[in-house]
C-alpha cells in the first residue's frame, strides 16, 4: 500500500462518523414484521389445539383445566421454537402474537424459556397435574 493510499484512508476515517452501533446503549430498531417471543391471550381460546398440533418443533402444549369454562394454560418452550409463526397462523381465533420487540433472549440457565401463560391458579393446577404424571411414570419405569 502506498503512503497517499494510507494517508486517504486515514483522513477518511477521521472524517466520517463510525458505521458501528453503541448496542447496549443504542438499541437498534426491529423491523415491523420480525418475530420474537410468542405472547398468548387465554380470553379468546377455545381450546381446538391446532397451534399445538402445527407447531414444527413441539414447543407449545395446551393444558385443559375445564373445557367449559375455558381454562387453559399455554406452555411455551422458548428454546424449542423456531419462530416460524406456524402457530399463530394456525390459530382461527386469534390468540396466538408473536411480538416484535423482546429478541434479547440469552441466559445462564434454562428456567427463563419455559413460559406458563394463563391464570396463576390454573398455572398451580397445571404443574401439579405435569408433576403427577411424572411421578407415575417414573414409578412404572
Amino acid at each position: 500500500m502506498s503512503l497517499a493510499a494510507m494517508l486517504g484512508d486515514i483522513i477518511n476515517g477521521l472524517l466520517h462518523k463510525p458505521a458501528t452501533q453503541l448496542y447496549p446503549f443504542e438499541r437498534p430498531k426491529t423491523a415491523e414484521r420480525f418475530r420474537s417471543l410468542l405472547a398468548w391471550d387465554g380470553e379468546c381460546c377455545t381450546g381446538c389445539r391446532l397451534c399445538v398440533k402445527d407447531c414444527p418443533t413441539g414447543a407449545l402444549e395446551l393444558t385443559t383445566i375445564d373445557q367449559k369454562a375455558k381454562r387453559f394454560v399455554m406452555g411455551y418452550r422458548v428454546d424449542l421454537c423456531i419462530f416460524c409463526g406456524q402457530c399463530v397462523a394456525s390459530c382461527p381465533f386469534d390468540c396466538l402474537k408473536m411480538t416484535t420487540n423482546q429478541w434479547e433472549l440469552a441466559s445462564l440457565n434454562r428456567e427463563p424459556f419455559t413460559n406458563l401463560f394463563g391464570t396463576e391458579e390454573d398455572k398451580a393446577i397445571a404443574l401439579a397435574r405435569s408433576s403427577e404424571e411424572n411421578t407415575k411414570e417414573t414409578d412404572n419405569a
